[in-house]
């Protein structure tokens, strides 16, 4: 599973990517393998006759800004010399890519604190977070969210408002939608450095436009949110919309729970239940970006009606109308309702204890399922589920070991969200600067530079 170790070094356990301080940087192995394949296209001389060396060493230099960009914008602030052992590339290399960084404004270099080691301490590089600036925002059944993200993960703002649930038809969404972007994008500069707008829906998404094909649990079908929202929100930068379960697996690999792993299942509870799944370091979203729909795996012939139209669904088992029907509450009690059965569960209260008990059941009975087809190294419990998890770990954990394969089930490991509610969110965030840090040469080319365009 996963990318192959070096020669001679053992594989890499849940601990070493899930420790306190070890970490895996699944991109370095990458980066140092494409950059040799491309020095050794240079230096052979029948390849080297085959492309014009200015094509080439643009391909090169392209490269590289992005391996520099991607690594500060994960790791937070990196000495020269770190740089260089994480990217492969040679000091001078890395010296002029940073001096163009830091001439568009994007990233900024101070002296190192002196350690008392011998030698001259390397700078330290760190992005400006305010200079290139992403729009997030999040529509979940029960409450809407938007945030501006900073280059480098830093959040300079965010608002969230809770809506009744009988307020989900589109264009109310949309308007609340455009007066929450306003208030984060305030002072007027922010719209200057701002790079893009990442959206996560609890729906089935197309990804190439944003179109939302069905979101049962918001009432919707058919609906072209990304057309809409571009055009409501006036914003000439790229629009991105994805399934909000996508975008929590996003977020929790480059900054959670499942940071440095390669092979993970981001398990999204509310309402209705989402999955997100990395492969091999690559989100799996299917054809059309309709992939990962998890809580409409049937799981219970004999069971309720589910909002897609289908029965038995495992969402009707394990999301939060499930919950509080075992626990005989109101049905649209929502997060308050299900607080109170977690309080009550501390406190020993049988129907909030067999309630929890019952659901971790049957999560245990459908994630043994996917650990089986997915072979994860680890599977997140996000949202609603990352509340749930100390009360519900011990019965999934039980019902892995009994019904999932045994070499599988050793394999992974089972966790809380790190980033909480939150995840879905900034994983919008991510998504957003995915074009910038896929190319920043075309940022920093472009004619009205960051620099040029956000005051100082």
């Amino acid at each position: 599973m996963g990318r192959s170790s070096p020669a001679g070094a053992p594989a890499p356990t849940l601990r070493d990517w899930h420790g306190s301080t070890a970490r895996l940087d699944t991109g370095t192995e990458l980066v140092r393998r494409y950059h040799k394949h491309l020095i050794k296209r240079i230096t052979n001389q029948v390849t080297a006759r085959r492309e014009p060396v200015g094509q080439r060493s643009e391909t090169v230099r392209r490269a590289n800004l992005s391996a520099i960009v991607r690594e500060l914008h994960d790791g937070g602030p990196l000495s020269r010399s770190e740089l260089v052992a994480r990217t492969g590339l040679t000091r001078s290399a890395i010296r002029g890519l940073i001096g163009e960084l830091t001439a568009a404004g994007l990233a900024v270099e101070r002296p190192a604190i002196p350690l008392g080691t011998p030698g001259r301490p390397s700078p330290v590089v760190r992005l400006e977070a305010e200079r290139a600036v992403a729009l997030a925002l999040e529509i979940e059944v029960d409450s809407l969210a938007a945030a501006l993200v900073g280059l480098g993960g830093t959040v300079l703002a965010s608002a969230t408002v809770v809506r009744p649930r009988d307020r989900v038809s589109v264009e109310p969404i949309v308007a609340d939608l455009v007066e929450l972007a306003d208030r984060v994008l305030r002072p007027r500069r922010r719209r200057a450095a701002l790079v893009g707008v990442g959206i996560a829906v609890a729906g089935v998404v197309r990804r190439t436009d944003g179109f939302v094909w069905m979101a049962p649990n918001l009432g919707w079908r058919d609906v072209p949110l990304g057309d809409l929202l571009g055009t409501a929100l006036g914003l000439d930068v790229p629009l991105e919309v994805a399934n909000e379960a996508d975008l929590g697996a996003l977020a929790e690999v480059r900054r959670g729970a499942a940071r440095g792993a390669d092979q993970v299942l981001y398990l999204s509870g509310e309402v209705g239940v989402g999955g997100g799944i990395i492969v091999d370091g690559h989100p799996l979203s299917g054809v059309a970006g309709y992939g990962g729909e998890i809580g409409h795996m049937p799981v219970n012939p004999a069971g309720i009606a589910c909002g897609c139209g289908s029965t038995g669904c495992w969402e009707t088992e394990v999301g939060a109308t499930a919950i509080l029907r075992r626990a005989g509450r109101p049905l649209a009690g929502g997060r308050t309702e299900i607080d109170a059965i977690l309080a009550a569960a501390r406190a020993g209260d049988p129907a909030a204890v067999g309630a929890l008990e019952e659901t971790g059941r049957w999560l245990g009975i459908g994630l043994a399922g996917l650990v089986n087809v997915l072979n994860p190294r680890v599977v997140v419990f996000g949202g609603l589920f990352e509340h749930l998890f100390p009360f519900i770990e011990g019965t999934v954990q039980g019902v892995l070991d009994r019904a999932a394969l045994r070499a599988p089930r050793e394999l992974v490991g089972l966790v809380p969200s790190a980033l909480g509610d939150d995840a879905p969110l900034l994983g919008a965030g991510e998504l957003a600067f995915e074009p910038l840090l896929g190319d920043p040469a075309r940022w920093i080319g472009r004619r009205d530079a960051l620099l040029d365009r956000v005051p100082a």
